[in-house]
């Protein structure tokens, strides 16, 4: 029977090369240091790490230098949509610095918050990185959160200018005649909602622009599914038709809607506009193409991860408590001037 094969360790690297164990590890490792070597002793140590099979040893790695080269992140889930694109942000960033992670989702809940979060720190993970979700109740790692809106000390936020977003919206509604707007609200789980309507209200106020009780949905289905928005805007049709434009709080919520309309024999954007929030990548799809209020999601995602790894790497720094994002607004055809006859 053949004998397992030994595991080539850096020393066994070394000694084949005739090369000094740290010379060989800068190269291996990619370190700064490693442009000080001439191009063919690197060319030499790599070809020889692959002919050899050798895997470096993460472990021993991250024992010596007090570090995992991971993190954890913490979503409340994983579907496409918003979340798709900041972690695609987010992955950029971590694999330029070979560092691993480790996600999770919890569905809104704060016991599961808080226990993932006790999970990755004894996994020994290097930092926390939090998207849409709410500080855990305890955490000695540094912290970078997405859309947190939860101020703590030693917690960097990336958040959106939501007023601003609110008035790119509202503005251009007005703009297009529209004066009877409906609203759909977001979930109470989701962290985004009060901040959001907080700023929709006071801009809409600002703009004279009156905001209607019974043409105001909040959702409440616990779901990223388009269904979201279809019940709910279902349900606004079977009181009035009394609106000529429908301000979602996201795009899926969105899409939903605009089914709903249709299925109501209303048509988009000739009977009623439809403005949405995000800009995920299905808006410029759809049918019609959506008009959105698009958030630098991916930028979001890559900022995030980029200051976490620099909170790891330096934590005697001063860093902002939020790094507030700027919104633009996407105009498709999901929206036009309010009709004549409306």
């Amino acid at each position: 029977m053949k004998s397992p094969q030994k595991r080539v360790t850096l020393q066994t690297l070394a000694k084949h090369l005739g090369l000094s164990t740290t010379t060989v590890s800068v190269v291996i490792s990619d370190a700064p240091a490693a442009k000080g070597i001439p191009r063919e002793t690197r060319e030499r140590i790599l070809e020889a790490a692959a002919k050899l099979q050798y895997r470096p040893n993460y472990l021993a790695r991250s024992l010596r230098g007090s570090r995992s080269m991971s993190v954890g992140i913490l979503v409340p889930e994983s579907s496409e949509g918003y979340f798709t694109l900041v972690m695609s942000g987010v992955e950029e960033a971590l694999m330029a610095a070979n560092y691993l992670y480790f996600s999770a989702s919890h569905n809104g809940r704060q016991d599961l918050i808080d226990q993932y979060s006790r999970l990755l720190r004894e996994r020994s993970v290097d930092g926390l990185l939090l998207v849409s979700t709410p500080n855990p109740a305890e955490t000695d790692l540094p912290v970078v959160a997405v859309s947190g809106h939860s101020p703590k000390k030693g917690v960097t936020n990336i958040a959106l200018d939501h007023r601003k977003a609110a008035m790119l919206a509202l503005q251009y509604l007005k703009s297009l005649g529209h004066r009877r707007i409906a609203f759909v609200r977001g979930q109470n789980f989701n962290i985004d909602t009060d901040d959001r309507w907080r700023s929709i209200v006071a801009v809409a106020e600002e703009l004279k622009i009156k905001i209607f009780p019974d043409l105001c949905i909040h959702l409440e289905l616990h779901s990223w599914s388009p269904i979201t928005g279809y019940d709910p805007v279902k349900e606004l049709l079977s009181r009035t038709h009394d609106f000529t434009a429908i301000f979602c709080f996201n795009d899926i919520a969105a899409f939903g809607a605009i089914r709903a309309l249709y299925d109501s024999g209303i048509r988009v954007p000739h009977d009623v506009s439809v403005v949405g929030f995000d800009d995920v990548i299905g808006a410029s799809f759809s049918i019609p193409s959506l008009t959105t209020v698009h958030q630098p999601l991916v930028e979001m995602g890559r900022l995030a991860a980029e200051t976490l790894l620099a909170r790891i790497s330096h934590p005697t720094r001063a860093y902002p408590s939020e790094i507030l994002m700027e919104p633009t607004l996407v105009i498709r055809e999901s929206s036009s001037p309010r009709p004549p006859t409306r």
